[in-house]
């Protein structure tokens, strides 16, 4: 497995780079996000990446932050979502808005992406909530912990934040430290996500 690249950025695509290592050009497909992130020809890039291997393909894709690899890990999960529709999804929303969307059941939201529908988009929101609650179980079992004591405090809004961490593929006690470090009443609940990933890379 390839956990990460790193390298001469040689070309940039809609959907793919090439970054060159020690002569060899690897073609990393990647998102839109990732490549108005990297920098331009010429700089050096690092990307976490993710090797696909099938009978009849073998691809590289890549990934400027983790939570953006998280996120097609994920998404890979799912039943009838391949790379090209993961791709996509991740060149529309951010990691943070898109787990937001899948907490909420904001179907709306995942249907603008370009080759999700709206039976993908509940497909998506059933398998991520079920994954969480298997794997992770209820945030309500981490009420007695010490590092709880913002869910007690704040309630609703933190529950909400710790479990779109979740569903980006935090543990839950991983999620309650970097919600409880960042957490303040006077964001909104996306900021919280988004502050709570930094706390978190």
């Amino acid at each position: 497995m390839i956990s990460y690249i790193k390298g001469t950025l040689e070309y940039k695509h809609t959907d793919y780079v090439i970054v060159e290592v020690h002569g060899i050009g690897y073609k990393v497909f990647t998102s839109l996000s990732t490549i108005q992130s990297i920098g331009q020809v010429g700089s050096q890039v690092k990307l976490h990446t993710y090797l696909q291997v099938r009978e009849d393909n073998i691809s590289l894709y890549g990934f400027a932050t983790p939570e953006e690899l998280k996120m097609l890990e994920l998404l890979l999960k799912v039943s009838g979502i391949g790379p090209k529709v993961s791709i996509s999804i991740m060149s529309n929303l951010s990691p943070s808005k898109f787990s937001l969307a899948v907490i909420t059941d904001d179907v709306k939201t995942l249907t603008k992406v370009p080759g999700v529908g709206n039976k993908t988009a509940q497909r998506i929101i059933l398998e991520l909530k079920d994954k969480i609650r298997k794997e992770q179980g209820d945030i309500s079992d981490f009420a007695s912990t010490e590092d709880s004591s913002v869910v007690d405090r704040a309630g609703m809004k933190a529950s909400e934040a710790i479990t779109a961490l979740m569903v980006l593929g935090y543990t839950a006690l991983e999620a309650n430290r970097a919600v409880s470090a960042v957490y303040s009443e006077e964001l909104d609940l996306e900021t919280v996500i988004k502050n709570s990933l930094k706390k978190l890379i």
